[in-house]
């Protein structure tokens, strides 16, 4: 038995220089992550954003950078103080750094680049896992998920406060200029800090940027509704079936009818005078302009249109005496985020982001939008699939290489929350779209219930598909490809709300962290491995 303990001196110099590799084990994810950044991606994107050759020291290499943001953003860091803090405390950061200890001002400006690059290193991540195998594209799904936004719901204002906030800032500018002429004597400022300098972010830009938002929305919102009553009558003059005229012109419309009812009448009666005058008899007394069948149906129409209407306008009296919160509002420090529905009832302050993962967990295709709804997402998304997909396909192992999967979507699956009859018929692969609740989908297929019968003929159509032994197997995939990367970022990456403002900036943040996702996806499944990085060195792309 030892006689006392191993010595314990803090002060003994190294003998030799220390070796950063003996660190940590040689199977250790983050030597996989070093390398891939360094040799096996483009990262021209990021060093096209630094400088060098200048006066001062020399700056932190790209290459280094990206490195401890992936890193971190795969194990839940996303403060810059806190990668300043690990890059000097956890073995993992100080080997990726090699000896340097960036600030964390370094971290925040090279990320504030991210714009620019992201879109491209989600890219060549995607690439990557192509050239390892990766990427079944048999059956892929898309689904959106709900993510925080660095502002609060208390943020929010309306249209009127906003005015009325624009108006403090610019009596306040006011009375600051007044104030200064007063002590400096006009056209001097009293100091040359320049003012981007202060406040490159300034609270008054915000509120006229939300400002500017909602008066954008409402009249986008008018003038959508003016095309459609543009294109009914458009329709209606053609002679075509119109269907029901627009709500917010019904009134008029039917007014319209009865007038042109009226004058076609009046018209027929003066015919009729010029024929008696010429000489033709009399038979019987016609009707006069108001007791004609056609006036008087027109008439009856337009009393009920008025009526649908008076009770509408009542109804929504009604909404906007019983709402309990306040009417369309913008955010005064994310003034491109909105209020989002989550799972469960109420709201957060965030941004709806569409993602459309393969059946083997990579996200293929990724959009951040500020629409709370899913269904405007499906085409544009199925069309970066399919462009994600020709790039998987082009950079498919050699041949040679045991890699089975086909090169184009086969079929794609969407909740309900996609259902429509344009999503249904728009040009693309095959597709499932729900036409309910999974629930009722199930009770359906067993011949339990048939459900509502609503919709097109398309909807119609994949009603019935989805009750056939094949169509409800096939949509039942959908939860497990679909929600599988949304937990993994969520519950694992620890990604439940942006760090940065704008959505410019925040769907940049998006896609770098679905990168993020889409690398240790490959190297948790075993495609990543230094033996298959080997690989890849010996028969380049």
């Amino acid at each position: 038995m030892a006689k006392g303990y191993r010595p314990v001196d803090r002060d003994q110099p190294f003998l030799f220089p220390p070796d950063m590799r003996e660190w940590l084990p040689g199977d250790h994810p983050v030597w996989l992550v070093i390398t891939v950044v360094a040799d096996h991606l483009d990262t021209s994107a990021f060093h096209a954003r630094r400088r060098t050759g200048g006066r001062g020291t020399a700056g932190y290499d790209p290459d280094m950078l990206v490195t401890v943001l992936v890193w971190a953003y795969a194990h839940g860091v996303r403060s810059s103080r806190d990668m300043e803090r690990l890059c000097r405390t956890d073995v993992a950061f100080r080997v990726i750094c090699a000896g340097n200890f960036p600030d964390h001002v370094t971290f925040a400006r090279f990320r504030a680049d991210f714009p620019e690059a992201a879109g491209d290193f989600f890219a060549e991540v995607l690439k990557l896992c192509a050239r390892l195998g990766m990427g079944k594209l048999g059956t892929v799904a898309l689904d959106g998920m709900k993510i925080a936004a660095s502002a609060s719901k208390a943020a929010n204002r309306t249209e009127d406060t906003l005015v009325k906030l624009a108006a403090e800032a610019v009596a306040a500018h006011a009375a600051a200029d007044a104030a200064e002429d007063e002590l400096l004597g006009a056209g001097r400022r009293g100091d040359e800090v320049p003012a981007e300098a202060w406040s490159p972010g300034r609270r008054d830009e915000r509120i006229a940027a939300a400002l500017a938002g909602l008066r954008a929305e409402r009249e986008a919102a008018q003038a959508a509704e003016e095309a459609r009553v543009q294109e009914y009558r458009a329709r209606r003059q053609a002679g075509e079936r119109a269907g029901c005229p627009p709500a917010s012109a019904a009134v008029a419309m039917a007014e319209e009818n009865l007038a042109r009812v009226r004058a076609a009448r009046a018209a027929q009666l003066a015919r009729l005078e010029e024929r008696y005058a010429a000489g033709q008899p009399r038979r019987g007394r016609p009707a006069g302009i108001d007791d004609h069948c056609r006036v008087r149906e027109a008439e009856a129409k337009l009393a009920a249109t008025r009526a649908r209407a008076a009770e509408a306008a009542r109804k929504a009296a009604e909404r906007e005496a019983n709402r309990k919160g306040p009417g369309p509002v913008r955010n005064i420090t994310d003034p491109d985020s909105r209020l989002m529905p989550v799972r469960g009832g109420g709201f957060i302050q965030g941004y709806n982001t569409q993602n459309m993962p393969s059946q083997d967990g990579l996200i293929i295709a990724t959009e951040l939008t500020d629409e709370q709804a899913d269904c405007p997402s499906f085409e544009p998304m199925l069309a970066k699939g399919q462009e994600a997909a020709a790039l998987i396909a082009a950079h498919r192992p050699a041949p040679g290489h045991s890699s089975q999967e086909q090169d184009s979507i086969g079929l794609a699956l969407a909740d309900a929350g996609y259902c429509s009859e344009a999503n249904m018929t728009c040009p693309g692969p095959d597709r499932l779209i729900a036409v309910g609740k999974g629930r009722d989908l199930e009770k359906a297929a067993r011949g339990q219930e048939d459900g509502p019968d609503w919709g097109g003929p398309a909807i119609q159509a994949m009603r019935e598909r989805l009750k056939t032994p094949d169509g409800i197997a096939a949509y039942r995939q959908r939860g497990h490809i679909a929600e599988t990367p949304h937990g993994h970022i969520k519950h694992n990456m620890g990604l439940r709300q942006l760090s940065v403002r704008g959505k410019r900036k925040a769907s940049a943040e998006w896609t770098f962290a679905a990168a993020v996702h889409n690398l240790f996806k490959a190297i948790s499944a075993g495609h990543l491995t230094s033996q298959a990085l080997d690989t890849l060195t010996a028969t380049p792309a």
